[in-house]
């Protein structure tokens, strides 16, 4: 007996029970004198626990429940579970307890079944749940230990793997870490379980905020397995500056058989350290190693067009769409809207504005509306019809302060890429009035600012963002590179860039910055050093004018063609590699 059998019965019960209660049916007519079905006259009977009490008591529990006292259901099915040892009757107690928000009485519950049925994985589980839920997560550690060494080995590597994610709520994760690796303690020097209980120390101590007592996890997991998966997605999560070791225990991996999911999570982690070129040659890889991925498909082609290669883009965007087309699920829903997006971004670079139309047709989400008008208000303006554009970017309702925004910053690109300057500095200063602790918003009017000519603003509004958030690096190294582009107060400007690279020591952005420094201050070797490595992580026209000049004027010249001609191909109208061009006097 279960309670599928009591949840499809509950209606006709609930309906009937007055009549039944009236006759005395249920409470007179033994189950022995009630004739079995023609069909079933020979079958063996069924022997349940359920007699005409514990029906009533089981019926009233439910009926007090639906009535709105929880509290009164709750006690007349925890005991009528206690009296049938029923595992379906104590979770029921348990979700009736959770449900009324009371977790003491859910846990009574759950360590009343553990206790009727010390070898059930359910009720174990359960208990588990509901402790970690109740954040007493000092009581957890013993009962997690028992409950991993009781499982199968084989199955074992795979609960373990799950475990940080049952914590990721717990406000104190310091103590949840030490639980944790104290309850994995007997599983380290197992080979089976060994790796995944390092990966999943790794991963608490990750969350606990220790990231080096987290790298230490992966290293040992990576020891007993050198393909050990979950570490290597640890060291991914870990790379930065603060933790140097990290990339190259996942180059290591890669060297090997990597799963091309791991290679991916690489390559997403160098996008978002903005080392474009690199990553564009993972996702290459991946789609040679598994060329039926769909996700790399889309990863590479969303990376082909920030380098602006617009047929290769097309070509891995269509792929992705072919290997697409047969899966369903919201992910790739998501993920077929921004191929969409993308593949109308192609037409309208290429000028094919009916292409893109109807590219933008195909998004039917209403939560990517905003992005469609973004992208309609593009097409506008490269038509010439840049206050239409504007004006149909101002017209969407704005349902939320997320759409708000996106909204102001879609306009204020709109008008700096037409060089609309002083509009996009006053709709900026509108919105900064609205919001003046804002700080984003304030750097995006500094380097409005800047392209006003107005130094002075500039540097007011860049130093107000440093104040107000010193973490802000961006900030730091676009104020030492407007001295250095500038060639005033080159030693600050080099003071600052240094600042922004301690945060971001591999930002090709701020290493193109410090490459200028030194440009202008006549150190040609470092300078073309710096600028090669920005340029090699980054496909950038404004990097590609600058290495392109120190090319230049060291002698390579035809290397400074080279490229200053990707350049172009990326970004055509760049302002800075044209303004090169003209001064150098140098015909592509």
């Amino acid at each position: 007996m279960g309670l599928d059998y009591y949840g499809s019965m509950k209606l006709l019960f609930c309906l009937l029970a007055p009549m039944f209660v009236a006759t005395g049916v249920v409470a007179q007519t033994p189950a022995s004198q009630v004739p079995p079905p023609e069909s079933q006259a020979t079958s063996r009977p069924v022997t349940s626990a359920l007699n005409a009490p514990l029906f009533y008591q089981l019926l009233l529990g439910e009926l007090n429940v639906q009535g709105g006292e929880p509290g009164t259901g709750y006690s007349l099915i925890l005991d009528a579970a206690r009296k049938t040892n029923d595992a379906e009757l104590y979770q029921r107690a348990v979700d009736i307890a959770l449900q009324s928000r009371a977790g003491d009485a859910a846990l009574q519950a759950a360590r009343a079944w553990k206790q009727a049925q010390p070898q059930s994985r359910e009720a174990g589980r359960v208990t588990l749940q509901v402790l970690i839920a109740l954040n007493r997560i000092g009581e957890i550690g013993d009962l997690l230990a028992e409950e991993i060494s009781a499982m199968p080995l084989q199955d074992r590597a795979a609960v373990i793997l799950g475990t940080p994610r049952a914590f990721a709520r717990v406000t104190d994760r310091k103590e949840a870490a030490r639980v944790v690796e104290q309850a994995l303690a007997g599983q380290l020097s197992n080979p089976v379980t060994g790796p995944a209980a390092w990966s999943s120390i790794g991963r608490m101590r990750e969350m606990a905020g220790d990231s080096d007592g987290a790298l230490k996890a992966a290293q040992s997991a990576l020891k007993m397995d050198p393909q050990a998966d979950a570490a290597v997605f640890l060291a991914i999560d870990l790379m930065g500056p603060t933790q140097p070791l990290a990339e190259p225990m996942v180059r290591t991996y890669l060297a090997g058989k990597p799963l091309p999911e791991v290679r991916l999570a690489y390559a997403r982690a160098l996008l978002n350290a903005k080392r474009d070129s690199e990553a564009r040659k993972q996702l290459q890889q991946v789609t040679v190693e598994k060329p039926d991925y769909p996700t790399a498909w889309l990863a590479l082609g969303l990376v082909q067009l920030q380098e602006n290669d617009l047929d290769l883009a097309e070509a891995s965007l269509q792929r992705f769409l072919a290997l697409a087309a047969g899966i369903n699920g919201a992910n790739v829903e998501r993920a077929q809207i921004d191929a969409y997006l993308a593949l109308a971004q192609i037409a309208e670079a290429r000028k094919d504005y009916a292409a893109a139309d109807r590219w933008l047709d195909k998004v039917e989400d209403p939560q990517d509306r905003i992005s469609v008008q973004v992208r309609r208000a593009s097409l506008l303006a490269r038509q010439g019809k840049i206050d239409e554009a504007a004006a149909l970017l101002r017209a969407w309702p704005e349902r939320t302060a997320a759409e708000a925004r996106v909204k102001l910053l879609a306009e204020v690109q709109l008008l700096r890429e037409y060089r609309r300057y002083r509009q996009a500095y006053d709709l900026l200063e509108e919105a900064v009035q609205r919001q003046p602790e804002d700080m984003d918003l304030i750097y995006d009017q500094a380097l409005v600012a800047e392209r006003l000519g107005d130094f002075e603003a500039m540097e007011r509004k860049l130093r107000q963002v440093i104040a107000g958030r010193p973490s802000f690096f961006h900030a730091y190294n676009a104020l030492g590179y407007s001295f250095a582009d500038r060639n005033v107060r080159l030693q600050e400007a080099r003071e600052l860039i240094e600042k922004a690279l301690k945060n971001a020591p591999d930002d090709p952005m701020i290493l193109d910055s410090m490459g200028w420094v030194e440009f202008r201050s006549g150190n040609l070797t470092q300078a073309l050093k710096l600028l090669q490595s920005a340029y090699d992580k980054r496909r950038d026209a404004e990097i590609a004018a600058h290495l392109g000049e120190v090319l230049w004027v060291t002698g390579q010249k035809e290397q400074a063609v080279t490229v200053w001609r990707d350049g172009i191909r990326l970004a055509p109208d760049n302002e800075a590699l044209l303004e090169t061009l003209k001064r150098l006097q140098v015909n592509l």
